[in-house]
């Protein structure tokens, strides 16, 4: 993996907000900064203004533009020649092979075999090979670390890995350059990434709290919250795609641990009217993973206590049709 520390390290004590800044720092020529969306409508459903992060506009169509193109950017020529392979559900998938392609690297993702047809789209249309492999992140990991040493491929996770933490943190660092009176910032997690980098990014900011957001059906990073160790649960059956996992990471759960304030979860119904809200509101189609973390603002799962918020909006990798079928179910 690139860059991977010893596993044995606990990254809340060896990762800091420097490493988010740095990534930031290189970032920055690169990926112009996402917008912030704002309507009046909506601040009166949440009870007080709201904003939310569009990274649906990012490289890839969602925030894993940032991690993926990080985690390139530092790879040696040697490696570069070799080529990379990752385990998605489609969206890092997707930002890892445009990254690719820019560099001219070749790129492999391995997709669970009810990826929707547009992130597999998107895959391809940025030159990746896909391989498809069960339907649990678990399973797509193992075929992605069983290709890598069998192609000589270098292996870059989804979420669970330094790199990619810490350009998903940049995130935050943005949000807050646009909203300085940011005080409460909430963001979706599926496997932990882009949370555990943004709370890392502000955990020195004092007054200001990273809060998760998570389906309720897929409820694994809040258990393990709550529980306060990783905890494992069975195969979700949420419309959030990107939160099918099974077990937050074994890096990015410290760190959501050491840094966030909770986690908070929202009904397959509430994600749904987040989608049609944010569409009538801003004429924007967002996926349901990407809607989380605005439900958990307009439905009022965290208390805002008069403090200035965010809610990332994770990406918007869907079609019109995927949409349509999406926000039309009971």
């Amino acid at each position: 993996m690139v860059g991977c520390s010893p596993r044995g390290e606990n990254p809340a004590e060896r990762m800091h907000s420097r490493d988010v800044a740095a990534a930031a720092a290189l970032l920055a020529p690169l990926l112009p900064p996402t917008p912030l969306l704002h309507a009046v409508a909506l601040d009166l459903l949440a009870g007080r203004p709201v904003f939310f992060k569009h990274e649906g506009w990012q490289r890839g169509g969602a925030f894993k533009g940032r991690g993926a193109t990080h985690a390139l950017l530092r790879l040696a020529a040697e490696a570069r020649a070799r080529g990379v392979i990752t385990a998605s559900s489609g969206n890092h998938g997707t930002a890892l092979a445009v990254a690719a392609k820019a560099i001219g690297a070749r790129a492999v993702v391995v997709m669970p075999e009810d990826a929707t047809a547009a992130k597999r789209a998107n895959v391809l249309a940025a030159g990746g090979e896909i391989v498809l492999a069960g339907l649990d992140s678990a399973t797509r990991m193992t075929c992605a670390v069983t290709m890598a040493e069998a192609e000589g491929l270098l292996l870059i996770p989804p979420y669970d890995h330094e790199l990619i933490i810490a350009g998903q943190g940049t995130c935050a660092l943005e949000a807050l350059a646009q909203h300085p009176e940011l005080a409460l910032l909430v963001a979706p997690c599926g496997g932990g990434g882009l949370l555990a980098g943004c709370a890392l990014a502000l955990a020195e900011r004092e007054g200001t709290a990273v809060w998760g957001a998570e389906a309720a059906r897929a409820a694994d990073t809040f258990e393990s919250f709550r529980q306060g160790q990783r905890v494992a649960i069975t195969l979700p059956d949420t419309i959030a795609d990107g939160m099918r996992n099974l077990t937050p990471g074994a890096l990015t759960f410290p760190l959501i641990q050491a840094h966030c304030a909770g986690i908070a979860l929202v009904s397959e119904e509430e994600i749904r009217e987040a989608m049609r809200l944010l569409q009538q509101h801003f004429g924007v189609l967002v996926e349901p993973t990407g809607a989380v973390a605005p439900a958990a603002l307009l439905f009022r799962k965290i208390p805002l206590d008069g403090r200035a918020a965010v809610a990332v909006i994770s990406g918007a990798n869907i079609t019109p049709e995927d949409f349509a079928a999406a926000v039309a179910q009971p």
